[in-house]
């Protein structure tokens, strides 16, 4: 790493069921950021030390993993119920988390793979807007989602699996008790609670990210294709910074759709080969 470039510090929330998925991630990452330092800060209910010992391999000499564990004490007041459980507040309330020095931080889901640098990303200037996301919907669904959620029709509803965090500004700002009211007002509204509740109610203080380069889905591959534009699997590898295998279509379950899964599938490779496991089938 040279020396005008910062640590970046990263964000993921989950259990100890995504872990693999993490760790191919993270391969991925420091495959595509190769002069790199990391800090990754991951939030949960409680993961055992023994089963973060191949998180903290992957990382090892470049970068640093850092669990907090949230008690529930700590959330206390938060509205809950089986469709909205403690986890949706980890990434809403990240800045109430986190070591208080962090200004920012990049928020990744663990079902994506990193295809090219993202610093560029990370060192986004943000003034005082709270976050920077792609947006996957089109005209009629933001109408859907404006009247859904109470949104301004110029805010955009963005996926939420690849967010960067304005940590200072949100420190300032987030209103707890506002949260917790939205989420009374709009129960029976929300669908994807987190994103629903971010894009609801901090849609006019997001930074929109192109979408084909910071947050590329199999969704949006297809219909590029259906609509006629000169997408490929070469685009796709030279422009996508980050492939985003979000919903239920998964490169490692049976009956995977699309062909977007050989960027996962080169990333896990690697993980395995890296730490010297077999194969996968």
């Amino acid at each position: 790493m040279s020396a005008e470039q910062k640590e970046i510090n990263l964000l993921v929330t989950l259990d100890c069921n995504y872990l693999y998925q993490l760790n191919v991630m993270l391969t991925s990452l420091l495959d595509s950021e190769p002069e790199g330092c990391f800090r990754v800060f991951l939030l949960s209910r409680g993961i055992g030390e023994e089963k973060l010992a191949l998180t903290r391999r992957v990382l090892a000499g470049r970068g640093e993993l850092c669990p907090i564990t949230i008690r529930e004490d700590q959330l206390e007041g938060a509205p809950t119920t089986d469709r909205y459980p403690l986890e949706i507040y980890y990434r809403i309330f990240a800045a109430k988390y986190l070591p208080r020095e962090l200004d920012r931080v990049l928020y990744l889901d663990p079902d994506l793979v990193v295809n090219h640098s993202i610093r560029h990303l990370y060192e986004l200037p943000m003034g005082t807007e709270l976050f920077a996301a792609a947006s996957h919907i089109g005209n009629v669904l933001h109408l859907v989602n404006e009247l859904r959620l109470d949104m301004d029709e110029d805010s955009p509803y963005i996926n939420s699996g690849v967010m960067l965090m304005n940590l200072k500004q949100l420190r300032q700002e987030q209103d707890y008790a506002q949260v917790f009211d939205y989420i009374a007002e709009h129960k029976n509204r929300l669908i994807l609670p987190d994103q629903d509740i971010i894009s609801g109610l901090y849609g006019e203080r997001i930074i929109p990210l192109d979408a084909w380069r910071y947050n590329m889905t199999e969704r949006l591959f297809a219909f590029h294709r259906q609509a006629g534009d000169r997408m490929d699997l070469d685009f796709v590898k030279e422009n996508s910074a980050i492939i985003h295998y979000c919903g239920r279509n998964k490169p490692w379950k049976k009956g995977y759709i699309g062909k977007l899964d050989c960027f996962y599938k080169a990333a896990e490779a690697k993980y395995r080969r890296n730490m010297g496991l077999d194969p996968a089938e």
